[in-house]
């Protein structure tokens, strides 16, 4: 065994009680952050799930139709009096060779799946109810890609084939449907079509829920009066935060307007880096805790022990071992520390599962104690305790034998 690990072994059982008490202020330290940090993760987690699971990472579209200016009289030579401007009541520009588009956004390397939509207003009858709905013609197994709606189907299948419409569960509540009955989709362009529902789903979001209406592209394209187009490519990337630095690259590839989830939800972003801002605080303070702490003890250590240590120096130990027996020390309390730590903040997440539950009684959302998170908390209290023990390992190292000795 080592000489510096052995002494520093050493002089941590000989002083048990403040072995014990600085272990336990560690371990304290460790399960807090390990905790805070999983608690958050899961918070963002189940956030973004429930904002982002329906609702694509970067939409793509045609430019917005700029502004034209109106004239309300003309002045005798020509000139305009009380011009205004006005801007168009609603988009109707569309991408039309959209194919060659969509090969060039699923040629990006962050880009996962690539769904058409042709998107536009509609009205749902059926009986007496009618209700404005916002219509969306869809390929089913690509747009699954981008929202993962088959996992949120509540009744039937994403079958869009024909004419057939998938409904969500406020829709079908307010115009009394189920499986297999008849409604009617009519727009301002074309007349209307019978459809048959052939799946209901929740998205967890009401205003989407009694909104959409999801329709084959083609018959979307049809009720649009926009044959071979589509409104807009929804795209979905592999990691999120990079959506607005892809929507750059991507509005650059195919010169259209690119909008990353990060422009059209804002409050949530703001929301995350809150979250995260707070979290990081919690471990400085707590990392400044524990640093405090183990360097405290440390510093008592070496007074207690200066005879010891002026003992050890005048029979030939070095200033480099001596300096080592106590970063030993620090080491070797930051690392059990982290071990008895991680449990705690196991224990922990695992009581705040079984506790913080749901009126249904699932858990109010999940806790992201993830093998990467112990190893970083770990890593980091051990190099806590070496820096906090880099002060007394210096002094223990400076004591001059004689005097040490001798108690001056």
């Amino acid at each position: 065994m080592p000489f510096s690990l052995f002494v520093a072994l050493r002089f941590l059982r000989e002083g048990r009680l403040q072995t014990v008490l600085i272990l336990a202020g560690v371990a304290v330290g460790v399960g807090v952050i390990v905790f805070v940090s999983a608690l958050i993760a899961g918070l963002q987690t189940s956030l973004i799930d429930r904002t982002l699971g329906s609702q694509a990472h970067v939409v793509v579209e045609p430019p917005e139709e700029l502004p034209r200016p109106l004239r309300e009289g003309v002045a005798q030579g020509g000139a305009a009096v009380n011009a205004r401007v006005e801007k168009s009541l609603q988009r109707t520009e569309s991408i039309r060779a959209w194919q060659q588009v969509r090969d060039v956004i699923a040629r990006d390397p962050d880009v996962v799946a690539v769904s058409p939509v042709a998107a536009g207003a509609a009205f749902a009858q059926a009986g007496r109810a009618s209700r404005a709905v916002a219509l969306r013609g869809i390929e089913p197994d690509a747009f699954d890609r981008v929202v993962h709606l088959r996992g949120d189907l509540v009744a039937g299948t994403l079958d869009v084939t024909g004419r057939q419409v998938v409904i969500g569960v406020e829709l079908a509540r307010e115009l009394g449907l189920s499986l297999g009955d008849k409604m009617r989709l009519s727009t301002s362009e074309v007349g209307g079509e019978v459809m048959t529902v052939a799946g209901i789903f929740d998205l967890g979001n009401r205003d989407l829920n009694e909104r959409w209406a999801l329709v084959s592209l083609r018959e979307a394209q049809n009720l649009l009066d926009m044959p071979g187009a589509v409104t807009s490519l929804e795209v979905r990337i592999d990691e999120i935060f990079a959506a607005r630095e892809v929507a750059a690259r991507l509005a650059g590839a195919t010169g259209l307007e690119a909008r990353s989830w990060m422009e059209t939800n804002a409050e949530l972003l703001i929301a995350l880096r809150s979250q995260s801002s707070s979290t990081m605080l919690i471990r400085i303070f707590v990392v400044m805790a524990v640093a405090l702490g183990i360097a405290s003890v440390l510093v008592v250590s070496v007074v207690q022990r200066s005879k010891q240590i002026g003992i050890l120096k005048a029979m030939g130990a070095s200033t480099g071992e001596v300096t080592r027996v106590f970063l030993v020390q620090g080491g070797l309390v930051g690392l059990a520390g982290s071990v008895l730590g991680v449990a705690l903040g196991a224990v922990l997440a695992v009581v705040f599962v079984r506790v913080a539950r749901t009126s249904t009684g699932e858990p109010l959302f999940p806790v992201a104690l993830t093998p990467g998170l112990v190893a970083r908390t770990a890593l980091l209290a051990t190099i806590t305790g070496i820096v906090s023990a880099i002060a007394p390992a210096r002094r223990a190292a400076a004591l001059d034998p004689a005097a040490a000795i001798h108690g001056e």
